[in-house]
């Protein structure tokens, strides 16, 4: 009976801290991924009150363009016009403030397609007219992903430009200064395709590599999840800080409307 008793307290403990987790969630930890495929790319999560938005980047010639692969560059779909001009307007618009709320930021993940070091020296060439938005001193976090350089020469760039780690790789307090995320792959840790509960052991390994990003004072995102209301829970129990999704309508109602 007394084991009975202490197995049951213990499965309501852990629901309880999953609840808790779950409860803290706002659309300001979801991830709008491959946002640049909406009919609206930036509107719609913006409007969705978003935390983080990714673009995926090809320099061609000396201009940056928004598309998944050199075959889909449209030259109207340029970083510019897609996100930069729109936030700045934005940031016009509200006093400095990306969004209506005061002082709530948001996370701008460009992912680099094309060679990384010609490609990030035409990004910080655009983003320079930007700076005056973007962190340190704005609400906008440039986080580069994709073609990152070589840690060792983080220091070598703007301190508007952060860049995206991988949990597997160590950095110097130094470089670690200059990485605004932590990412990896779903699959690097799992093949749940979403349905039923994570596999205890895999839920571990998540767990333990979330622990380790947030003791070194950073944020998850972990990308290529099953996109479903019952992965979305699961991430949020896990404690991961941006949640990826395409469907950036369907979870904005999620997070906002879901009874807790």
């Amino acid at each position: 009976m007394k084991l009975t008793l202490t197995c049951l307290l213990a499965t309501l403990l852990t629901f309880g801290i999953q609840a808790q987790n779950i409860k803290a969630y706002t659309t300001a930890q979801a991830h709008s991924h491959n946002d640049y495929v909406r009919k609206r790319p930036f509107y719609d999560a913006y409007e969705q009150q978003f935390g983080s938005i990714e673009a995926d980047v090809h320099l061609v010639n000396d201009t940056l363009y928004v598309a998944h692969d050199s075959k889909e560059i449209n030259p109207n779909k340029t970083l510019a016009a897609l996100y930069l001009t729109p936030i700045q307007e934005q940031a016009d618009k509200n006093g400095g403030n990306i969004y209506p709320q005061k002082n709530v930021h948001l996370q701008l993940l460009i992912d680099l397609k094309t060679s990384g070091p010609e490609t990030l020296a035409a990004l910080v060439k655009e983003l320079e007219p930007y700076k005056k938005v973007l962190a340190p001193s704005g609400l906008v976090t440039v986080v580069v992903s994709g073609n990152v350089p070589d840690p060792a020469t983080f220091e070598n760039y703007p301190d508007y430009i952060f860049f995206d780690g991988r949990p597997e790789n160590t950095y110097t307090p130094a470089q670690l200064a200059h990485i605004g995320l932590i990412s990896q792959a779903f699959q690097k840790y799992s093949r749940w395709n979403g349905e039923g509960p994570l596999l205890e052991k895999e839920k571990k390994n998540i767990q333990k590599m979330i622990t380790q990003t947030h003791d070194l004072g950073k944020k998850v995102r972990i990308w290529a999840t099953p996109d479903n209301i019952n992965s979305w829970k699961t991430m949020m129990s896990l404690g991961v800080d941006y949640l990826n999704t395409d469907k950036v309508l369907e979870m904005g109602d999620y997070l906002r409307t879901a009874p807790r």
